[in-house]
């Protein structure tokens, strides 16, 4: 499209202070006072102390589950992992991805008992969004006394801000290669919260397996809808939901390994740096 043009890439960023729950900033704020202004400094987050990094993780969980049982009156249990999904509902997006197999998901809950929260909009005139938010609502219905399923409604900033805190594992399953970058796994892993996320947008720069979160497929990997499914399945079964429910050390490990690795770079300072020493000085 812009022959003789080099064409460069600057990865989105997220800005610290907006995004961070209000128990996490104050843990933040008294060990790394100009976080807000240095998340760089962030990168420390490896020595905070376990106990202070989950205190805060069930604080943010709290206000989660008092806010969906607010808006929907469905009761999550906070002693069980939820899993979030919240985005602009459309066709790439694959909300429905997790939902590929009912019966493979509610056989995996059996073993590894969790809980899944979902939220987002439909553009207007996505008549197919809208389909899949109402698919949804059904799909919960039926799972109901399997797998706890809820859709919140009413998505805005400020029940996003609720939900990238106070999830445990946040899920994302575009369809390679059409994320652009993507933000709110940004959001999350500044809380702590681990992204299981398929290989594209900033994800790719982001994902150590096992550090920082697990990836679904391998990168660049296009497989089909059934392909990923089944890598979610067996990630989920086998890796995600045992080490929350057996190794809560490792868990916490990985959470500030999410804070220190993710939030210290992917964020809107160092974003509007590179714009201004590789895209506005030219």
């Amino acid at each position: 499209m812009f022959p003789g043009y080099r064409i460069h890439a600057v990865t989105n960023g997220i800005h610290v202070g907006t995004w961070t729950h209000d128990a996490f900033a104050q843990l933040y704020q008294a060990k790394f006072a100009r976080w807000q202004h240095e998340p760089e400094i962030l990168i420390r987050a490896l020595q905070l102390p376990d106990d202070e990094v989950w205190r805060c993780h069930q604080v943010a969980k709290a206000d989660l589950v008092a806010q969906v049982k607010s808006l929907t009156g469905v009761s999550l249990d906070s002693e069980l992992p939820i899993l979030g999904f919240a985005r602009r509902m459309t066709g790439y997006k694959r909300p429905g991805l997790i939902f590929s197999d009912l019966d493979r998901l509610a056989t995996i809950a059996v073993r590894h008992p969790f809980q899944i929260i979902m939220a987002g909009k439909a553009h207007s005139r996505d008549g197919d969004g809208k389909e899949t938010i109402w698919r949804i609502h059904e799909i919960a219905k039926g799972l109901a006394g399997k797998v706890t399923c809820v859709f919140v409604p009413g998505y805005d900033m400020a029940l996003a801000k609720t939900l990238v805190a106070g999830a445990d594992v946040w899920l994302n399953t575009p369809l390679l290669p059409l994320e652009a970058s993507g933000t709110s796994g940004m959001k999350a892993a500044l809380n702590g919260v681990l992204n299981f996320s398929v290989p594209d947008g900033w994800w790719v720069e982001a994902c150590v397996e096992g550090v920082t979160g697990w990836a679904i497929g391998g990168d660049g990997d296009r497989g089909s809808d059934d392909d990923h499914a089944a890598a979610l399945y067996d990630k989920l079964e086998n890796v995600v939901l045992p080490l929350y429910h057996s190794e809560p050390g490792r868990w916490r490990w990985m959470m500030k390994q999410a804070i220190g690795s993710i939030a210290s770079y992917f964020n809107s300072q160092r974003m509007m740096r590179r714009y201004a020493t590789e895209a506005y000085w030219r």
